[in-house]
């Protein structure tokens, strides 16, 4: 099946938009006479549809609990956060628009295994679609879409326990998009993948963006991953610390590495490479593009 969604088809230029947020895990909050920890503080950040954003941060860094507010799974205690043009943070939400942003904003948790709920795959990916009272022939055109945009059609009928880690991530991915969202969250949702596991996801959600135009924001500690994606946000202590293509942002190796991050492993050998003397050109993020300035050095000594 080789069906297309424009899940994207927008009035809005930016499909989420974060202004001045705040959010702390204190049970006091602002005005309650003490000093407060913010575990995101004064955060304004723009997504356009269609975008591919890989979100970094070390632990505690206050990412997952960015992600976490936009799928209003937490509340703001300040700022305001709009999805498809709807501010999430009023408290004259209608249950309606409720149910319409968590539909259109999805989010992929770390272990696959917390968002499974069936016992045969094909019944939870119609889990979702089943619980917005879609009716049953919508469901089953969903369902079968989804299985095989993420590759998984022929494991509808098997046991959800039975497959490998990125099988059913991959299913999780599917659960999430038979809901047809216009944005897709994963939170280090291949944290707990094998190299073969987290290769399929990011296969995957890059497939879901390229081709079907799903906005993708992508919570990682893989810089390889990152270096996938159109823009990075770095965070840091709650706060935005860069924004950039994935070029802009590993060029500050001696800046990521003050808040405990890394650049790709090509990016870094360049570097030190360069430190060492050799010829190597910057913006180096990818292998294939270290091995060919490497190549290089050695075809202009002969």
């Amino acid at each position: 099946m080789s069906e297309k969604l424009n899940i994207n088809e927008s009035p809005f230029e930016n499909i989420i938009e974060v202004k001045d947020v705040r959010y702390s895990y204190d049970e006091e909050t602002e005005g309650g006479g003490h000093e407060v920890d913010y575990a995101v503080d004064r955060v304004s950040l723009d997504v356009k549809p269609g975008e591919y954003i890989a979100i970094l941060g070390h632990n505690g860094s206050g990412k997952s609990t960015l992600a976490k507010m936009l799928n209003m799974i937490l509340t703001p205690i300040s700022g305001n956060i709009y999805v498809g043009g709807l501010d999430i943070t009023s408290e004259d939400m209608t249950e309606d628009e409720m149910i319409e942003v968590r539909k259109n904003v999805g989010m992929v948790f770390q272990n696959p295994d917390n968002q499974l709920v069936a016992t045969v795959v094909e019944e939870d990916v119609a889990f979702g679609p089943e619980n917005l009272g879609i009716p049953p022939i919508e469901i089953r055109r969903r369902v079968d879409w989804a299985l095989s945009t993420v590759g998984m059609q022929r494991y509808a009928k098997h046991a959800p326990h039975r497959l490998s880690g990125g099988q059913k991530q991959r299913i999780a991915i599917a659960g999430v998009l038979a809901m047809k969202p216009r944005c897709i969250i994963l939170d280090e949702s291949t944290a707990m993948l094998d190299p073969l596991g987290r290769r399929e996801v990011m296969d995957t959600v890059e497939k879901l963006n390229r081709e079907n135009g799903i906005t993708i924001l992508h919570i990682t500690h893989y810089m390889e991953e990152a270096a996938r994606a159109d823009r990075i946000v770095v965070i840091n202590d709650g706060r935005i610390k860069m924004d950039g293509t994935p070029r802009e942002v590993f060029a500050r190796l001696t800046e990521l590495r003050e808040v405990g991050l890394e650049a790709p492993q090509a990016c870094e050998l360049a570097h030190e490479l360069r430190l060492a003397g050799l010829d190597i050109p910057d913006g180096i993020i990818e292998v294939q593009e270290c091995a060919e300035a490497i190549a290089k050095l050695f075809s202009d000594s002969e």
